[in-house]
């Protein structure tokens, strides 16, 4: 199960009586060519990623460089497209966008290395998933044989022992 900012997994689900599913993810790093069907939307025209106000951040686009880590991200917001873009200052605009949602968020970090978010749209995308990344950490950061997917007809959501 994955999304597409790119860190999937393989998991093994089992159905249940009452229609839902439940299983580990097992322990592989595992990468799969979508679909065409699956393949994310167009980004379209970029939005004016200075179109809302900047706010200083705990947690930094440098979080998503780990596998697990971003896996995790993206199962709070698994429609979210990640890129960077070079700015004319010399830093890196991180870049997360959710064409379908109409929302995004943009990191930035400083000279100093702290980073700043701007987001803007129906959902506050980087507050979303600093929540999930940060209740996985406070959990001990558990790796891919402690995560689990659940499914049912109120959605899928990621959870771990």
């Amino acid at each position: 199960m994955g999304g597409w900012m790119h860190a999937s997994e393989l998991v093994r689900l089992t159905v249940h009586g009452d229609g839902t599913a439940s299983g580990p993810v097992l322990v592989w790093h595992v990468t799969f060519m979508p679909a065409r069907p699956q393949s994310p939307p167009p980004f379209g025209v970029l939005p004016d990623l200075t179109g809302a106000d900047e706010e200083p951040c705990s947690l930094g686009a440098d979080a998503l460089d780990d596998w697990t880590t971003r896996y995790v991200a993206q199962s709070a917001a698994p429609t979210v497209q990640r890129l960077t873009l070079p700015h004319e200052d010399g830093r890196t605009r991180h870049v997360l966008l959710d064409v379908t949602a109409q929302a995004w968020a943009c990191l930035t970090q400083d000279d100093a290395g702290h980073w700043s978010v701007r987001q803007t749209g129906p959902e506050r995308l980087w507050d979303t998933i600093t929540e999930r990344i940060t209740a996985w950490r406070a959990a001990g950061e558990p790796g891919a044989g402690r995560l689990r997917w659940h499914a049912g007809p109120d959605g899928q959501r990621l959870a771990w022992d």
